[in-house]
């Protein structure tokens, strides 16, 4: 039996012009039946599901409390085994600086500088320098990641997406299981949803994670500049996407805005993502889709495979290969709204007892 989606969508959160023609809809999510809603909600909202109704209630997956001495939950980017700090000082922002970590089983040694802590597998090489495909060092640029949050992204707009804001409380209702535990805000860029998450309250730890080194940067002074921000509970770390340091089932809930589509390989983003869920945890992330009239241009298949082989990026054609994704990669539960060509997905990490 599959399941339907109800609830109370905000007409903040979903401009006007929704997509007509998705040809994938499984279901159709309708606002409010009253008069007073059906004037003020757009008419189109959908979601999308294949999954079967639960049938047991399930608990938040919330965190547990680490061990003394334990890096919150942080492992090897190359063993997977959990990291020790080997200082006192602290992982939060302004405090990584001095901090060391290190794995007990390949005795390798992560430091940490002002900004964040460095997680990628060759972290501490002086000769060798790994460069990455072009879709990502762009990303590493200092002019890209200067702009992004000061023009850059509010252009993403005309594909759709809403704005940071509503695409935040878009997000919270898919993350309400697991509220009160920690999250990754992967790929986080310049740290706009970082600092939504961190202020909000709603969990217990942040952790904002990109693979450029500029981008964390300008995370960290947008959070300098924050007053009463809760530095406390944010550690910004550079790792990739493809091996994340942290421990098997030890996140309840990652986030990727708008950058699934930047991965050199979204399927190993994403296995490694259900890979560090808790067993009922959460995943959402935003990226566009290509369909509608798009799909009708007879080489554009052609087009997405020159795209990937020269810059690296991904394009996405319709909702059911996002699905197919997330469920190769050991997810359940999917669903996704519709703007124009932006998309919300989310999915979670299957409970142990199924």
């Amino acid at each position: 039996m599959n399941s339907v989606i109800t609830g109370n969508f905000s007409p903040a959160f979903f401009p006007g012009r929704l997509n007509k023609n998705s040809a994938q809809c499984l279901f159709r999510v309708r606002p409010f039946t009253s008069a007073a809603s059906r004037r003020i909600l757009p008419p189109k909202i959908r979601a999308f599901s294949t999954t079967f109704i639960e049938t047991k209630p399930t608990a938040p997956a919330v965190a547990e409390k680490e061990d003394s001495g334990s890096a919150s939950g942080l492992a090897c980017p190359i063993c997977y085994d959990p990291l020790t700090r080997i200082s006192d000082s602290p992982l939060y922002v302004e405090e990584t600086v001095g901090s060391n970590l290190q794995c007990n089983t390949c005795k390798k040694t992560y430091s940490g500088n002002q900004m964040h802590l460095d997680l990628v597998a060759s972290s501490g090489s002086k000769q060798y320098d790994e460069s990455m495909p072009l879709a990502t060092e762009l990303f590493r640029t200092p002019a890209v990641s200067f702009l992004y949050e000061r023009g850059w992204r509010q252009n993403f707009i005309f594909g759709g997406f809403p704005g940071p804001e509503k695409e935040f409380d878009m997000a919270k209702n898919y993350l309400k299981p697991v509220l009160g535990g920690n999250i990754v805000d992967a790929s986080c860029g310049s740290g706009m949803f970082t600092r939504l998450f961190a202020k909000s309250g709603l969990f217990s730890q942040v952790t904002a994670l990109d693979y450029s080194e500029n981008m964390l940067r300008q995370c960290y002074e947008f959070i300098e500049k924050e007053e009463n921000f809760p530095k406390e509970k944010v550690t910004l770390v550079r790792a990739d996407i493809s091996r994340l340091p942290f421990e098997s089932s030890s996140v309840n809930a990652v986030h990727a805005g708008a950058a699934l589509h930047c991965w050199p390989s979204p399927s190993t983003g994403v296995a490694e993502i259900s890979r560090v869920l808790r067993p009922g945890g959460v995943f959402v992330a935003t990226t566009y889709l290509l369909d509608g009239p798009f799909a009708f241009l007879p080489f554009l298949r052609t087009f997405r495979e020159n795209i990937m082989g020269i810059a690296g990026s991904q394009i996405f054609l319709s909702e059911r290969e996002l699905e197919d994704l997330c469920r190769t990669c050991g997810l359940v539960g999917f669903t996704c709204m519709r703007n124009g060509m932006f998309v919300m997905i989310s999915a979670r990490k299957r409970n142990s007892y199924y």
